[in-house]
């Protein structure tokens, strides 16, 4: 091999499963990762959702598949992108009805509970995070421990999330990624042990 054929190190693999503080190029800066449309359609196939919040809308990526299917959703997001209305998820106290969203993926723990805080008994909170997020004994301890999700439903294929939203790069589209995600969806009120389902 050449050696101008390897340009990373140590750091690389980390970019690749896109540890915030191992990567190569800076992350943006709000941790604005769009979710490729097909994510929130193969989720619509797995559960129902009614009345959703989506508070990390973006440009409505998965809004859009939401309204389309006829699910009243409301879209916000604490950065204007021409979509949805401007404001900070944690300025809502209560929503009545269910959660779907691809929140910062530092924030992701503090978007959970804050989640399950503001919605009623037996709604549902739906995240599409990577599956490393298993990780962690901080996560396990705050969150996972405290707040169980009932299932995880991993998807075999990679699903792009795209940076900036930028699904086409240098005319192309990114049809697939490097790391692995999955729709980890709560029950507010459920005791027990996670259920792990694949989809594709």
């Amino acid at each position: 091999m050449n050696k101008q054929d390897w340009t990373g190190n140590t750091k690389a693999v980390f970019s690749i499963l896109g540890s915030s503080n191992h990567v190569l190029e800076d992350r943006e800066a709000n941790d604005y990762y769009a979710t490729d449309p097909i994510a929130t359609k193969m989720l619509l196939q797995l559960e129902s959702f009614e009345n959703v919040l989506e508070p990390s809308c973006g440009e409505g990526h998965i809004s859009k598949v939401l309204e389309n299917a006829g699910i009243k959703t409301t879209s916000s997001d604490l950065i204007d992108r021409g979509f949805g209305t401007q404001k900070d998820f944690f300025s809502y106290d209560k929503w009545d009805g269910d959660i779907v969203t691809n929140p910062p993926y530092t924030k992701g723990k503090d978007y959970v509970s804050h989640a399950l805080r503001i919605v009623p008994v037996g709604r549902k909170v739906a995240i599409f995070w990577k599956i490393q997020f298993l990780e962690g004994q901080s996560r396990y301890k705050t969150l996972f421990q405290k707040h169980p999700f009932k299932t995880l439903y991993v998807s075999t294929k990679r699903i792009v999330c795209a940076k900036n939203g930028e699904f086409i790069v240098n005319g192309k589209k990114i049809s697939s990624g490097a790391v692995g995600y999955g729709w980890y969806v709560w029950e507010r009120g459920f005791k027990g042990d996670p259920i792990i389902k694949w989809f594709n």
